[in-house]
């Protein structure tokens, strides 16, 4: 229009009604795909920069993109580093060198079960489970379990049913008991050892007190 009617700028947007701002601005918008490429390729020579080192780079190479929008295609791109070490997960599996119970009264499983009444209170319940017939020769529940009446417990059922070879417990202040309660050759093994292993067998002359064993319940 300038040149077609040989008017200046001021008069051809005074004319249209036209700002003159607006005549002179310039498009600062840069290209998405190759911001993406430059944020790629400065992540794949540089590893360990993070976003805020990348918007670095951008700037003093003139790109004008401010830092919130190199965190969205950072993220966007699947560029971010993981600052914390991931936690070490243990996974459950069958471990082969257990003792594995061949006839009955051969292994015990012992273990606590918890539950809650209506009225609040909450009751653990001993069970005890033998490995090979899947008989249950103890299932006690009480308000209150204290070391000493694990051991009473099974000094009265192993006089009833026989005594196990060996007991397959959890570490625990009530099962730990049981380590110090024994009549013949019985080895405790506990679930959470490293390696799934059992404790050293014991063979005392005579069954120790909970007094005796030094531990405290």
């Amino acid at each position: 229009m300038c040149s077609d009617w040989a008017v200046s700028i001021r008069t051809a947007c005074g004319a249209i009604g036209f700002d003159r701002s607006t005549f002179h601005s310039k498009s600062r918008r840069v290209d998405q795909a190759a911001v993406e490429k430059r944020i790629k390729e400065i992540c794949e020579t540089r590893v360990r920069y993070g976003y805020r080192r990348v918007h670095v780079l951008l700037d003093r190479e003139g790109w004008g993109i401010n830092i919130k929008k190199v965190y969205r295609i950072y993220r966007e791109l699947g560029m971010q580093l993981r600052n914390k070490t991931p936690k070490r997960r243990v996974k459950a599996k069958l471990r082969d060198d257990r003792t594995k119970a061949v006839c009955p009264n051969d292994v015990w499983a012992m273990d606590f079960v918890h539950d809650q009444l209506a009225t609040g209170k909450k009751p653990r319940i001993l069970t005890v489970v033998d490995t090979f017939s899947r008989y249950v020769p103890v299932l006690d529940a009480r308000f209150s379990y204290r070391g000493e009446d694990v051991v009473a417990t099974l000094d009265r059922v192993c006089r009833r049913s026989g005594y196990p070879k060996t007991i397959r417990v959890d570490q625990g202040s009530e099962s730990s008991s049981s380590a110090t309660w024994t009549c013949g050759p019985i080895s405790v093994a506990s679930r959470s050892t490293s390696h799934g292993q059992e404790s050293r067998r014991t063979t005392p002359s005579s069954k120790p007190s909970m007094a005796s064993s030094g531990r405290s319940v």
